[in-house]
């Protein structure tokens, strides 16, 4: 079918539905919601069969929904209705939800069913929950809606059918006044619960140091304490945060915007607030953590055997030039333990989304910073590349793009969540790219692929990734199931009587491509390209990021979502 995907944004939901039904066969278009005119043209213009809108905020006109088949994503169960459903179910404490796909119609979230699917609710952050149980339950349901659509003899379901148990439950709007933190009277898990039902948007509206700010991201902490509210110490760009009974650690706040200011974004909290940061201690936490304790690093690192697992989690999956070294260093370490495998990843969400460019739009020199960044991006997957004493295994619990992606093949194996989405090109930023990409991703993929994915600049999903190359093993897993299901896999990989002979193997295809074309070679050339691009001030990518870090609204839909993908594309065509 010809299918039109009404969004407000390209977020991960959005990606992963464009990509997942571009893979079964469907021609597959995006229209931005920037306004009804614009929606009405793009209506006109490809005349779909069926319009899917997997994350919108705005209504559709009733010229278009009573004309065609509009189904609308609601991230809550039959009767849930408003725009903060997954808000109240981290904070009620839900442990069940679900995902329904609905008919637009006159009535907010009160069309006729087409498929209703549950998912659990683990004890994650919002944004975490939405880019994996919540997109599970969403993808199942759309395409068992567009399935139904596509029979022509299916029904769609009145949410008030008699003999149904779906209740009406109009919920507002989650606002600033429910997400407040009493520091006084709150304990460490009634914080927490609400820093993480607000950690990616829009953040906990808070006064900190005498100046108001939003709080991103929440994670108790056992050990450390100080009077109810003041801050304590300092990690890895992070601050902590005494409670009445314990502390948090908050590792990303946004300044409220001033009126008739520039929008405001995202930093690591010990970088946003500068030089108001009293003198605090920075405590360090050590990479192994014992069990039952209870505290926040983005670097962890274990061993079982002869495994090692070297697991990180950034912030919206960016690496900034601090982040990359400390990997970097807490990488050498793990090669330093008598392990045969290792593997890079391995938890829920994101891997890595490459270079940091929140902390790069918010430095004093932000050329020299993107200069630095990737830099240490590069040093890192260098090093990968370089390691020829054991086996690595990049394991891709969620998301990855740009660098991060390309860091990703650095290693000898990719095993990849079967809803994880992969955008393995730069150009949407204005970037040749580095991370050796001009050398690991051909010759995983071949030459012509390895151009169309960089120019075409659309995601794919893990079994397309599989198919062409990209990704060697498909984990088909929940979410929390993950890393268990990895952990298991990699202890057979360290056993298997071949892994050796591997080792072996590797050293020696190591060497024969280092003869032909040394590594520097390919670094030097990429870093020529984003050298000249990042000291440009007329470069597209300087505004590009301006727009990216402060959420620009574009002005039209980009026009390689307007021509979407296609029966052809998608079966390997041009």
């Amino acid at each position: 079918m010809d299918i039109l995907l009404v969004a407000s944004a390209f977020n991960s939901l959005t990606q992963r539905v464009f990509a997942e039904l571009g893979d079964r066969g469907h021609t597959v278009r995006v229209e931005l919601a920037l306004g009804d005119e614009a929606l009405r043209e793009a209506v006109r213009r490809t005349a779909p069969d069926l319009v899917v809108a997997p994350m919108l905020k705005t209504a559709i006109p009733a010229d278009i929904w009573s004309s065609h088949v509009c189904l609308i994503v609601h991230p809550g169960p039959v009767g849930d209705r408003g725009p903060s459903s997954l808000d109240w179910a981290v904070h009620t404490g839900a442990t069940d939800w679900g995902v329904t796909v609905l008919q637009a119609a006159r009535e907010m979230d009160g069309g006729d069913v087409w498929a209703s699917v549950p998912c659990p609710v683990p004890a994650v952050a919002k944004s975490d929950l939405y880019r994996n149980e919540i997109a599970d339950a969403a993808l199942d349901a759309v395409l068992l809606a567009v399935e139904r659509f596509a029979s022509g003899t299916y029904v769609p379901q009145p949410q008030d059918t008699p003999g149904t148990e779906a209740v009406a439950c109009v919920r507002p709007y989650f606002d600033q006044s429910l997400r407040r933190v009493d520091w006084a009277s709150d304990p460490t898990e009634t914080v927490v619960r609400k820093l993480r039902g607000a950690d990616s948007q829009p953040g906990v509206l808070d006064e900190l140091l005498e100046e108001e700010w939003y709080l991103h991201g929440g994670h108790a902490e056992d050990s450390l304490r100080g009077r109810p509210g003041e801050l304590i110490a300092t990690r890895c760009g992070a601050v902590c945060r005494a409670t009445v009974d314990g502390a948090v650690w908050i590792p990303e706040l946004r300044a409220r915007r001033k009126e008739g200011g520039p929008a405001t974004f995202k930093l690591p909290a010990v970088l946003a607030l500068g030089d108001r940061l009293p003198a605090l201690p920075e405590i360090d936490a050590p990479w192994e953590l014992p069990d039952g304790r209870r505290t926040w690093s983005d670097i962890r690192y274990r061993e079982a055997g002869a495994v090692g697992f070297l697991s990180f989690a950034f912030a919206g999956g960016a690496m900034s030039t601090d982040q990359c070294r400390r990997l970097l260093t807490a990488y050498r370490f793990a090669c330093s333990r008598p392990t045969s495998v290792l593997v890079l990843g391995g938890s829920r969400d994101f891997f890595s989304n490459g270079i940091h460019l929140n902390v790069i739009e918010a430095a004093d020199d932000p050329a020299r910073e993107s200069w630095e960044n990737i830099n240490a991006m590069d040093d890192l997957v260098e090093a990968l590349l370089t390691t020829t004493d054991r086996l690595l295994v990049s394991a891709l619990g969620g998301n990855a793009a740009a660098g991060g992606a390309m860091l990703a093949l650095a290693a000898d194996e990719v095993w990849c969540r079967s809803g994880a989405v992969l955008n393995p090109h730069y150009r949407l930023m204005g970037l040749h790219g580095s991370e050796y990409w001009t050398y690991t991703l051909p010759r995983r993929v071949g030459d012509e692929e390895a151009q169309r994915l960089t120019r075409r600049a659309l995601p794919v999903t893990a079994a397309r990734a599989q198919e062409i190359g990209l990704v060697d093993v498909v984990v088909d897993s929940t979410p929390q199931d993950f890393g268990e299901v990895v952990a298991d896999r990699a202890a057979r990989l360290a056993s298997a009587p071949a892994t050796r002979r591997r080792i072996g193997e590797k050293k020696a295809a190591r060497e024969r491509d280092e003869a032909v074309v040394p590594l520097s070679t390919y670094r030097e050339r990429e870093l020529a390209e984003m050298h000249s691009t990042f000291f440009d001030p007329g470069a597209p990518y300087h505004a590009l990021r301006a727009a990216f870090v402060r959420k620009t609204k574009p002005t039209s839909t980009p026009q390689h979502l307007k021509e979407g993908t296609s029966r052809v594309r998608t079966s390997g065509g041009a």
